[in-house]
């Protein structure tokens, strides 16, 4: 027997969306953004465009990170600039 999932009323997404935290969405994002700069810098399909739009995202997101969360990112933000650099260079 499968259920089935009433798809939620544009009432309750609203109610949803109020409950989040920016910060919290700043951080996700920024953890997104480090994901898709990662996987754009693999070799087996690496696309540099893509991974420097994704870096730039991170780099301008990182002020309005909680300062919490700020040393984190920053450090993968250094990480993915590192590995871009060697990306270059191997191309």
């Amino acid at each position: 027997m499968s259920e089935s999932r009433a798809e939620p009323t544009a009432e309750q997404v609203v109610e949803e969306l109020r409950k989040l935290k920016v910060g919290d969405m700043l951080l996700s994002s920024a953890s997104m953004f480090a994901s898709l700069a990662y996987g754009k810098l693999a070799p087996d399909v690496r696309d540099l465009d893509e991974a420097r739009l994704a870096i730039d995202a991170l780099r301008a997101l990182l002020p309005l990170i909680p300062e919490a969360g700020r040393r984190d990112i920053q450090e993968v933000v250094t990480n993915l600039q590192l590995a871009y650099a060697d990306a270059v260079k191997g191309e």
